[in-house]
């Protein structure tokens, strides 16, 4: 007669593995992606607005990333911002918004071309 019941020790390898993916996939209050590839990602998300010669615009920082980058922190928000204003095509660039990574949800500013946490 064949038996195709699992074995205890099979059932509770399982249940032990998708306990840990469903704790390493889920996030803690304030926590954001606690998933190991994304422990050092910074994503940005922010409305930006240019001026030059006192007329304002929106700015899309993303059109200015590689394509298909998507993971935007301060440092390179400031690069952006820099080459920007360095060019010319702004005078200042102003806006608030949010960073998310590890250490959770901060708000995030950019002041006089300036990012400012």
């Amino acid at each position: 007669m064949h038996v195709s019941v699992l074995s205890a020790a099979q059932i509770a390898a399982t249940l032990a593995l998708v306990t840990w993916m469903i704790t390493g996939f889920t996030s803690r209050p304030g926590r954001w992606l606690r998933w190991k590839m994304f422990c050092r990602a910074n994503f940005t998300v922010i409305s930006l607005t240019g001026t030059k010669n006192g007329r304002t615009e929106p700015v899309n920082v993303y059109d200015h990333l590689s394509p298909g980058s998507f993971i935007l922190g301060p440092p390179q928000l400031q690069a952006i911002i820099n080459h920007l204003t360095g060019t010319g095509r702004y005078d200042r660039i102003d806006g608030h918004g949010r960073l998310l990574s590890s250490r959770g949800e901060q708000p995030i500013e950019v002041r006089g071309s300036h990012v400012v946490l």
